[in-house]
C-alpha cells in the first residue's frame, strides 16, 4: 500500500500519463531506494480470543502473510501443517478445514472451527517457504495463536514442538492495553539469546497511521535467556516475530543456487482497552 500510495503521487504530478511500464520501475526503485523492508508476518487471527457462550462455540480462524501495520498481502501457499492443541494434550490436524479466498487478488486461508470443550486452544501452522527475492532469502514463520474455551485456563504455556517456537510467559489471553507481555523463545528445543523480535500491529483498514518508518515494526532482542517483553500501547492484535536462521540453506529451484532461510517463531495476542 505504501508503495501504491508513492506511485500515484508521482503520477499526479506527471498528469496520469504513467505508463504499466513506467509504474513497475518507478515501484522498483522506491523498493530499493526509499522503502525500508518492514517485517513479513505469518498470520494467524481467529474472531475471538475467548470462547466463553456456547452460543459462540464456532469460529473463524484468518490466514494470512502480510506486512500487517502497513496493509501489504503477499500470497500464501496452502500451509505444509496447520493444527490445534487442545489443553495441552492432543493434537488435531486442521489443513482440511482450510478454505482458500482473496485479499487485494492475494492468496489467504480461512478456517471455521467449534470450541466443542473447555481449555486452551493452541492453533499453530508450518508454512511453505517463500522466496523472497528482494532479500534472497527463504522464509518461514511458525505461528501460533491461543483461544481459551470456557474459562479452563490449561495448555497456553505448552510447547507444540516447532522448530522455533514463542513459549508465552504471561497468559496471552485476557490482556488490557498496557498489559507487558512476556515470552520465552526456542530454536530446535533450546532458548535463543539476543535473536531479533520484530512487534507489529494488525492495522486493519489502516485507520492508523504511523509518524515514522522506524514505528511501523518495533524491535526488540531477547535476553541472555531467550525471554523478551513488550508492553502493547493500542488494542487489537499484536503480532510477535522473533526471527533466526535455519542451520541448512535452501535450494532455490530458479537458479539451482542454495540460500538462507529465516526461520520465525511467531505469536499473535489480543489486547482490549479497559472501559
Amino acid at each position: 500500500m505504501m508503495i501504491a500510495r508513492e506511485i500515484e503521487k508521482i503520477d499526479k504530478k506527471l498528469g496520469g500519463k504513467m505508463s504499466e511500464v513506467h509504474r513497475a520501475l518507478v515501484a522498483s526503485m522506491i523498493l530499493v531506494f526509499v522503502v525500508p523492508l518492514y517485517g513479513h508476518f505469518q498470520m494467524i487471527v481467529p474472531n475471538t480470543d475467548i470462547v466463553e457462550n456456547p452460543a459462540d462455540m464456532q469460529i473463524t480462524i484468518d490466514l494470512m502473510f502480510c506486512h500487517p501495520f502497513e496493509g501489504d498481502m503477499m500470497n500464501m501457499i496452502g500451509p505444509a501443517e496447520f493444527g490445534v492443541m487442545i489443553k495441552g494434550e492432543k493434537k488435531e490436524n486442521l489443513v482440511e478445514n482450510l478454505h482458500e479466498y482473496k485479499i487485494d487478488n492475494f492468496t489467504a486461508w480461512k478456517a471455521i472451527y467449534q470450541i466443542k470443550r473447555p481449555g486452551d486452544h493452541v492453533f499453530y501452522l508450518e508454512p511453505e517457504p517463500y522466496w523472497e527475492p528482494a532479500e534472497e532469502k527463504f522464509i518461514v514463520h511458525y505461528t501460533k495463536a491461543v483461544v481459551n474455551g470456557f474459562g479452563l485456563e490449561q495448555g497456553w504455556d505448552v510447547e507444540i514442538g516447532l522448530e522455533t517456537e514463542i513459549i508465552p510467559l504471561t497468559r496471552p489471553y485476557g490482556l488490557y492495553t498496557g498489559n507487558l507481555f512476556r515470552g520465552l523463545v526456542k530454536v530446535n528445543g533450546n532458548p535463543a539469546p539476543f535473536v531479533d523480535v520484530e512487534v507489529e500491529y494488525y492495522n486493519k483498514d489502516g485507520k492508523y497511521q504511523a509518524p515514522a518508518g522506524p514505528f511501523v515494526t518495533q524491535v526488540i532482542k531477547t535476553d541472555a535467556n531467550g525471554v523478551f517483553s513488550y508492553a502493547m500501547p493500542k488494542s487489537g492484535w499484536w503480532g510477535f516475530a522473533a526471527l533466526s536462521e535455519a542451520e541448512e540453506k535452501m535450494l532455490n529451484p530458479d537458479d539451482g543456487k542454495y540460500y538462507p532461510v529465516e526461520i520465525g517463531a511467531l505469536i499473535w495476542i489480543k489486547t482490549v482497552d479497559m472501559e
